[in-house]
């Protein structure tokens, strides 16, 4: 069993934690609000050790957002405490047979609330909830959870973004008219991702926004200008084309996929390569700093992911890893890569919040979700500390968008201006024998380990055709701007699932539609029901599978009926 030391930090908490559920024996929770990143799984760990060691439980449960972080847990627990810590990840989990503690998803708890029901009556146990904002009391797992953990001993509520986006309350905790959490003082310890920073636990961020201005081009031949600064402006009988505005939403033209004229390559110039060839710039100067840093790509969809996987092998050279809801051993993957030295990550939803990658250090921020929680738990996860040596920066390149920049704004707030102003290391540290050396050295003082040479990016002047660094704003030789303009047509505008002719359809569901339109459009006919036909003309084909599934919920497609 390790001895662990402790920040100072997680021992007032450990202290204060205590203090709360055993001496002052509230019936309320101890909540820890503590930034992403900062170490909550040890010093929830020590914790359980310590009211273990006091005879005030006999067992622990954690409650955990996805599989990879119980896998995360059971090591930690296990590393602290010195107990094994069985996961319980689907319905077919056993929790009651083997007297162990237990690591479970959110999910599990709502098919299998009756079975951690008798756990915490027939044990004293303390229950660890992570990321608390998913116990939302009107949500199902919120329902399971305040029913199936009523009977336990104690209750821990680890938590870095302590208020629900949509605003509705948690389990456990009460509200303020105002949004705000109303608990106790001396039933919660907080750290802020500033205080966070400032105490070396977490590194220092910068944001940068990505500018892109769209020439969206009609049928007709008409363009319309969009950009992340300024909304389309529509004019005379554009105003009435049913959800064209929407269709030309800047944030939906930044996540539209552009590709070659042959329709299968991405195109390196698009929107998307543009972000990532500033990123993969920017990782090469970190990894002369962090040898292992990693960059990791956020995006909203799986077609959006593999189209930047295949962008960034493109530009960097380098196939990188992609983790999504379909991906296979998605654990094992994930594992990977944090145990290499592989530069990129590609995810959908997959690496976000309880995830530890402590290598990740720069953030491609392209997501579905828009909320500030989920903006926060992305960018916790390239602020981790590598160590005491570590003093590298975090980076999070995202879109011009107003609800992102509100968001990172707040984030530069909580920092110390001597932080948001920290200049870059003049050193660079070997990968071999982790000597520092001079930034313009060749090769490491200490063991002869050669540098490799950072390889120059450049971009090309498409007006006097004179190469520039990849950061310059404006081409060095003549001056023209480098404001990225991307041509897009309306079809591949609309290639996220836009509102076009008002039906809100995801793309798989568009695409879906236009396959097999014919062959549904055909069976309505057949049928002889005009109830079907009428509205099927009055519906765009797109919209032809999700209707069918809403007549039949079990139709499929290749069904000969």
């Amino acid at each position: 069993m390790a001895e662990i030391q402790l920040r100072p930090w997680q021992a007032e908490a450990t202290r204060k934690a205590l203090e709360w559920l055993v001496e002052s024996r509230a019936d309320e929770p101890f909540l820890i609000n503590a930034a992403p990143g900062a170490g909550k799984t040890i010093c929830a760990s020590v914790i359980a050790k310590r009211l273990f060691e006091n005879g005030e439980i006999d067992r622990v449960i954690v409650i955990a957002p996805r599989t990879e972080v119980v896998r995360q847990w059971a090591e930690e627990f296990k590393f602290v405490t010195g107990r094994n810590m069985m996961r319980v990840t689907g319905a077919d989990g056993n929790v009651e047979d083997y007297g162990l503690d237990l690591a479970a998803t959110w999910s599990a708890v709502q098919s299998l609330k009756d079975a951690f029901q008798q756990v915490c009556n027939g044990a004293r146990t303390l229950v660890i909830c992570d990321e608390h904002h998913h116990a939302a009391v009107e949500a199902a797992w919120g329902k399971d959870a305040d029913g199936a953990f009523s009977s336990a001993a104690h209750v821990l509520i680890l938590t870095g973004t302590p208020i629900r986006s949509d605003g509705r309350d948690t389990v456990w905790l009460a509200f303020d008219d105002n949004g705000q959490i109303e608990h106790p003082d001396e039933g919660m310890y907080t750290l802020s991702y500033g205080d966070a920073v400032d105490l070396l636990y977490c590194r220092p961020i910068t944001f940068h926004r990505h500018e892109g201005r769209f020439s969206v081009i009609l049928e007709g031949g008409e363009d319309i200008s969009v950009s992340g600064s300024h909304e389309a402006e529509l004019d005379g009988p554009l105003k009435r084309v049913r959800g064209l505005q929407q269709a030309l939403d800047y944030y939906r033209l930044a996540c539209t996929p552009k590709y070659l004229s042959d329709g299968q390559t991405p195109d390196r110039n698009s929107y998307q390569g543009s972000m990532l060839e500033w990123g993969v710039a920017k990782l090469d100067e970190i990894r002369e700093t962090m040898p292992t840093a990693g960059g990791l790509v956020i995006a909203p969809s799986i077609g959006v992911a593999e189209y930047m996987a295949d962008l960034l092998e493109i530009i960097d050279g380098e196939r990188p890893a992609i983790v999504h809801n379909q991906t296979p051993n998605v654990e094992n993957r994930i594992s990977a890569f944090r145990n290499t030295d592989k530069r990129w990550i590609v995810s959908v939803a997959m690496i976000s919040e309880g995830v530890d990658i402590k290598r990740l250090r720069l953030l491609v921020y392209l997501p579905k979700a828009q909320t500030e929680l989920s903006f926060r738990q992305a960018m916790g996860r390239v602020v981790r500390s590598f160590g005491e040596d570590d003093h590298s920066r975090a980076y999070v390149v995202m879109p011009t968008h107003r609800i992102f920049e509100e968001y990172a704004r707040r984030v530069e707030r909580e920092m110390s201006s001597a932080h948001r102003t920290e200049p870059p290391p003049n050193t660079k540290i070997c990968a071999i024998c982790e000597a520092e050396n001079p930034r313009d050295a060749s090769e490491c003082s200490s063991c002869g380990n050669p540098f490799p040479e950072r390889q120059q990016r450049f971009k090309t002047c498409s007006e006097c055709e004179g190469l520039n660094p990849i950061q310059a704003d404006s081409c060095q030789h003549c001056g023209r701007s480098f404001r990225m303009q991307f041509d897009i047509t309306l079809d591949e505008a609309l290639r996220m699932g836009a509102i076009v002719r008002g039906m809100d359809l995801e793309e798989e569901e568009v695409q879906e539609g236009e396959q097999y339109g014919d062959e549904i459009r055909e069976r309505a006919l057949n049928s002889g029901d005009d109830l079907i036909v009428n509205m099927l003309n009055r519906l765009p084909k797109e919209s032809y599978g999700r209707l069918a599934r809403i007549m039949r919920p079990d139709w499929n497609i290749s069904d000969d009926e």
